[in-house]
């Protein structure tokens, strides 16, 4: 399959009927939209999201969607991107390893600012968005992980092609149209790795959803672009992909969102198979930091320059260690709560002595969504878990999950109401689940 062949099957995508959209994928879906509004709100504090709101009230524009922190109104554009900078402010949303991006950041954000726009239902926010997320899948497994290596943070590029579908189809816009939405997507997808660390990453998603109600709104006008801006010659896919090749989409048989896996630890996504795993040992055996004598974990090589910092020297870089991580959850620490991630943890004398006895281990025969684990106790007991990220997830246990970090997150209060929402997602309009955002 060439690269030509991309675009006819995201537009076939794009138009496929609701009947026939994935059940199993359409609940993740509005899982994905609980845990997106979570994490937004739980980011509706932090410095950028002050910026973002000062700086979009410069904009003008009909005041029809809604922003994350405010009871004010914005013109679409300016709330997608707010609304996606703010949601990944704490980057504590879903991940699609296959595509190396989060996908709820950068679609979600676009397809509420055209739902509002539209007076369009929950119901059709989450299936515009899955067609979105479909999108965004395909586009960045076909990309893969050499635009992600060469310094592309996915969850922009692919993901502005993916909130474009979304947008697009709320928008109610024909075939004709969403090929040239699409072409100008292909010339404002943008966002790079190098501004991992600061504000400019959170900034990459806003950008997304931003650029999507942008080419949206150029399309609809009549406003022209390449006739194949995603897969033609020159287009993005093969500019953005030096190696070119004959490279094969993913088959269309299957939803691909139904792997995304939602963050349940407020830490990085490639220690989680641990964290849970090492729960799973301490409730099967008792375990806890005074009875462990050592674990040794073995994880994909490939991790060990991400998530093995031996003595972290702040908040945040506990969230890249294995070793302080593990001591934190045989503390019963909370590994779900933001707060828990203060820069004191480095100085607890206790956590330091249990990290010290943790060893990791890179092992190329380990997936690279998992982990295995071999404890030793002080009576001499050996104990193994092992724990797969993309193991078949049961919808109905990984629901609970959500609730408990939204309450850690936003408080129960609120985690429970804006759940409570989501039995009536059919019966609303998209809006009135926007309001969660305001308070």
């Amino acid at each position: 399959m060439s690269f030509e062949d991309l675009l006819p099957q995201v537009l076939d995508l794009a138009y496929v009927e609701d009947a026939a959209l994935d059940d199993t994928a359409l609940e993740t879906a509005k899982l994905s939209f609980y845990d997106w509004l979570v994490v937004s709100c739980a980011g509706s504090a932090q410095p950028l999201a002050h910026i973002m709101r000062d700086f979009i009230a410069a904009d003008g524009g009909a005041a029809t969607a809604t922003v994350t922190g405010t009871m004010q109104k914005y013109p679409p554009r300016a709330a997608a991107l707010a609304n996606g900078t703010i949601s990944h402010a704490l980057d504590y949303d879903d991940t699609h390893f296959s595509y190396v991006g989060h996908p709820s950041v950068a679609i979600f954000p676009a397809a509420l600012a055209a739902a509002e726009e539209r007076g369009a239902s929950a119901a059709d926010l989450c299936a515009a968005f899955l067609r979105g997320a479909e999108a965004s899948c395909r586009i960045g497994m076909v990309l893969g992980r050499r635009h992600y290596d060469a310094g592309f943070h996915q969850t922009a590029t692919s993901g502005c092609f993916g909130a474009t579908v979304a947008a697009a189809h709320l928008y109610g816009l024909d075939r004709p149209t969403l090929t040239a939405a699409l072409g100008l997507a292909s010339t404002r997808a943008s966002g790079l790795k190098s501004q991992f660390g600061t504000m400019g990453k959170p900034y990459n998603a806003g950008i997304a959803a931003a650029n999507a109600i942008e080419v949206c709104g150029l399309a609809r006008r009549g406003f022209t672009s390449a006739e194949d801006g995603l897969g033609g010659p020159q287009g993005f896919v093969p500019s953005h992909h030096p190696q070119h090749s004959d490279a094969a989409l993913a088959s269309q048989n299957k939803f691909l969102f139904t792997d995304v896996r939602h963050k349940l630890h407020a830490c990085c996504h490639g220690t989680h198979a641990m964290i849970e795993a090492l729960r799973n040992m301490k409730v099967a055996h008792g375990l806890t930091a005074a009875t462990l004598a050592g674990l040794t974990m073995q994880v994909n090589p490939r991790w060990l320059k991400v998530c093995d910092i031996k003595t972290p020297r702040t908040g945040l870089e506990v969230k890249f260690s294995y070793a302080f991580l593990a001591a934190m959850v045989l503390h019963d620490i909370d590994t779900a709560a933001y707060q828990s991630y203060d820069d004191a943890v480095c100085d607890d004398a206790n956590l330091a002595a249990t990290a010290r006895k943790i060893q990791v281990i890179g092992d190329e025969t380990i997936n690279d969504g998992a982990v295995a684990l071999v404890g030793e106790t002080v009576s001499g007991s050996q104990l193994t878990s092992e724990f797969d990220l993309m193991a078949p997830i049961d919808l109905a246990a990984l629901a609970p999950r959500l609730v408990a970090k939204a309450s850690a997150l936003i408080g129960a209060a609120k985690a429970e109401k804006i759940w409570e929402s989501m039995t009536s997602l059919d019966r609303v309009k998209a809006a009135e689940i926007a309001q969660h955002l305001q308070s």
